[in-house]
This record gives structure tokens, sequence and C-alpha cells, in this order.
């Protein structure tokens, strides 16, 4: 899969840049100033990039840790997102990544103990619950056995009582989850769509059957699991798709451990859904990015607009009101 490798010069000597370099021995390795020389220079193909990405091997200065915007919340009062990773292995056409970044390579940021020293300064300023979520610029699980992330950040934030670690996935890499004692201040939160939407719009992602089972074993492990139908698509029978995906879901798993469920539109800024739409010209959900309509931000809703109240009605014949939350869009 990486038959590329660039390092940046500050970390060529980190243990975990040895550790991966000697995973892939026959990889090119190339050294760099930094990371955005590669992954911010003008003129890439990004869907020629996909198809075999590169990995850059980088050091992430402070910030490490955001504020997660109004909306985005899963109920605690302190919110905030990091990115250990850019890009993602799967593609899924909605996806807000083709449309936020010019090159499709991974861009691994390699100094982990930085980001943990900071969560951890972060949650001291806090008397309350603090949740910190992993996997807004990639798949905090697809590359687990390159990266050990999750390992990692599991081990070393176990002290702090009062963190919840979100990972947000739509892989099936759980091995070395199930390989330790589940942590309760850590919920693995899966994406899932309808098989129609898995298979026309997230090309590469596990099938909906096998992230169905990875949540499966993960609950049974006793892990809490969080369930993202996020965003979700505005198809035509939608009412009868996700009732039928529902009832599926909820024969599969235990819907009184699921620790949260949220839902919301398909929104990204207006500029990235115009940037997909030229990536994909002959895409019909993105036909409205190139409408030329007024303001800032894009929300396909324009054509269901009972989508979201329809599927949150659906949703609380299982899940009780309480632990389902709808992600707004941020104007």
């Amino acid at each position: 899969m990486i038959d590329t490798i660039y390092v940046e010069r500050r970390v060529f000597d980190h243990p975990r840049v040895k550790s991966i370099l000697q995973r892939y021995p026959r990889a090119r390795v190339i050294e760099c100033a930094t990371y955005q020389e590669i992954f911010n220079r003008k003129g890439q193909n990004f869907r020629a990039q996909k198809s075999r990405p590169a990995l850059i091997l980088a050091y992430k200065g402070t910030p490490h840790l955001h504020a997660v915007p109004e909306g985005q919340h899963i109920g605690a009062a302190h919110n905030y997102y990091f990115s250990h990773l850019l890009n993602c292995p799967f593609d899924c056409r909605y996806c807000f990544l083709q449309g936020m970044f010019t090159s499709a390579n991974f861009v691994l940021f390699v100094n982990y103990e930085d980001f943990a020293t900071e969560i951890r300064e972060t949650c001291t300023q806090h008397e309350g619950p603090v949740h910190i979520f992993s996997g807004y610029d990639c798949d905090s699980l697809a590359l687990e056995p390159l990266t050990g992330f999750a390992e990692y950040f599991i081990d070393s934030l176990a002290d702090l009582n009062n963190v919840m670690l979100e990972l947000r996935t739509k892989s099936t890499q759980i091995r070395s989850l199930l390989a330790q004692e589940p942590s309760p201040r850590c919920v693995v939160a899966m994406s899932l769509a309808p098989d129609l939407i898995g298979k026309s719009l997230e090309h590469g992602t596990p099938s909906l059957k096998d992230r169905l089972t990875a949540l499966r074993r993960l609950q049974t492990h006793g892990w809490p699991v969080g369930l993202r139908f996020d965003p979700l698509i505005p198809i035509k029978g939608y009412e009868t798709v996700y009732d039928a995906f529902f009832a599926q879901v909820f024969s599969e798993l235990n819907a009184d451990t699921v620790h949260s469920v949220t839902l919301g539109s398909l929104r990204m800024p207006r500029s990235f859904a115009k940037r997909l739409a030229r990536l994909y010209p002959d895409e019909p959900l993105f036909a409205i990015a190139s409408a030329g309509l007024d303001g800032t931000l894009l929300v396909v809703e324009q054509d269901k607009p009972g989508l979201l109240a329809s599927t949150r009605s659906a949703l609380e014949a299982y899940v009780p009101q309480e632990r389902i939350f709808e992600q707004h869009a941020i104007p």
C-alpha cells in the first residue's frame, strides 16, 4: 500500500519513525524539511494520489487540541478534537476532506507524547467531563496496525477520570482493542449508513454487515460503542430505507448499552462542496453545489426537508431521547 515515505528531518530519529520504516523495508524514503512542502504544494491531482498515496511522517506543533464548535457535541460542556493523522484510506464521495485538502497523501504526526501532554493539561483545567474527539481529519482506526494510535492514547489517558475519548471510524481494525481491557472512558464510534448508500458512495469501506459484526464483538468484549448516522443522505424513499436500516442495526446490536447516537444532514463549507463537484462532475449529490446559491455553507437537505426529523423519530423506537444528539450545521 505504501511505497513512498517522506520523513521530516526533525523526526528522522524518532522511535516511532524507526518502527514504521522497519515495516516498509522496500519503500522509497525521502527526507523533507516540513510536511507542508509535500502536502500543500500546488498542482497536485487528488484523484491520482488516492490510488497510491504516500505516507508523510511529521511533527505537530501546538496547539494540538481545538475546541469543537457548538452543535457538534454529545452532552459534555467541554469538547475538543485533535488530529494525529490527516486523510483517510477510504473513498467516500461525500467526504469533506476531499474538499479541504489538495493532497490525498497521509500525514502522520508521530509526536503522540505532546498530544497526550496537552490533553492532560486541558483536562485538569475543567472539573466536569471533557470529551476529546479523534477522527475529524482522518479515520481513527483504519491505519491502526501502522500507527498504534488507539493503543497508545487509551493507555496514556487511562488515569484521567474526567475524560471521554471518542474514536470515530468506519474501520473494522479492532484487533488491538480486543486484545486489551475495555476502557469506560473510550467510545468506539462507528459511522454507519444503509447498504444502498454504502455501496454507491462509500467506496473501499467495510460492508455494513462487517461493521455491525465489529461493533457486536466490541460490545461483547465490554467496549462502549457509539453509532454515528452522519451524514444522512437524502435519497428517494428515504423513510422506508432508513426504517429498514435501523431495524437491521438494532437486531444486531444491544441498544441498551449503546453509549450515544448522532445524526445530521450532509453539510460542509460551500467552497469544499464546489471542489467536490469539480472532482465528481457526474455525482448528483453535488449538483446543488454548482447552483451558485448565496451563503458560505452547504446543507444538502433542500430536497428532503423531513429527513432529519423522520430519522430521529425512527431512532427513538430503539434509543432513549437523551442518548440521541443532532449534529447541526455551523454557519
